[in-house]
């Protein structure tokens, strides 16, 4: 049994990444804010703020509680600001909103489950190839001047990918980051047609919108051991995005 937790898996990247591991064979906890497990969901599912410790203690505790065991955290929950505003209209408390989320959640999520890992490996557990991925966003490294929280979240989180990769290469846990580009999801169902026109002429060298299951598979390479010498590197799931062209 391989035992992987997928944070934010109630719909979206995180519901295909959850359900492509199931595919492959693993055994997935499910995880999102909402009390009870959205409708489609028969495999354990655990309620988690990510922002909040007791939360991510218990999201861990339930796991090994269960299974008896961690193979994979993919850290895919993450949030946009509630109101879409210049950033000279920026507000502290959207900031702090999105960063609480999608930075200093994952991060602490992320060394916790990074502890329980070190701790089944001195047990001796068999089988024992841990991996960690995050999900971040082209938006890393892209300015948008109406969400620049999440801009500025995702940026952060580039650089938490890079910490754990190389605290954590040396303990035999490999850590990757998946950055998807324009993915058809709620998350930019707000913006779709902007986008829709945006990839119409030219913006993507691949012409369509990502779909949640392009980042699963990038996913699943990373948790399939495929690119464990590469540790710490950045996929990205962009559609070409990324190579700027001329």
């Amino acid at each position: 049994m391989r035992v992987a937790i997928v944070t934010g898996s109630s719909r979206g990247i995180g519901r295909g990444i959850a359900e492509r591991l199931k595919q492959t064979g693993w055994t997935v906890v499910f995880s999102g804010t909402k009390a009870d497990p959205p409708e489609g969901i028969q495999d354990l599912y655990v309620p988690c703020d990510i922002s909040i410790a007791g939360d991510r203690e218990h999201l861990v505790r339930e796991t090994v509680s269960q299974y008896g065991r961690l193979d994979l955290l993919v850290n895919n929950a993450g949030v946009a600001p509630l109101v879409r505003r210049d950033l000279l209209e920026m507000t502290e408390e959207s900031f702090d909103r999105v960063m609480a989320i999608n930075l200093r959640g994952t991060l602490f999520l992320t060394q916790l489950a990074s502890l329980e890992m070190i701790r089944e490996r001195d047990a001796g557990l068999e089988n024992w190839h841990p991996r960690i991925v995050n999900i971040g966003s082209i938006s890393a490294y892209t300015s948008s001047i109406s969400r620049g929280e999440y801009c500025i979240s995702k940026a952060g989180l580039g650089m938490v990918t890079k910490l754990f990769a190389d605290r954590l290469a040396p303990e035999g846990i490999s850590v990757f980051e998946v950055r998807p580009g324009i993915i058809d999801t709620d998350m930019t169902r707000g913006v779709h047609e902007k986008y829709e026109k945006m990839i119409e002429n030219g913006l993507l060298p691949v012409p369509r919108f990502g779909k949640p299951d392009d980042v699963a598979k990038m996913v699943c390479a990373c948790a399939e051991g495929y690119l464990d010498y590469a540790a710490g590197q950045v996929l990205n799931a962009d559609g070409g995005f990324s190579l700027r062209r001329l």
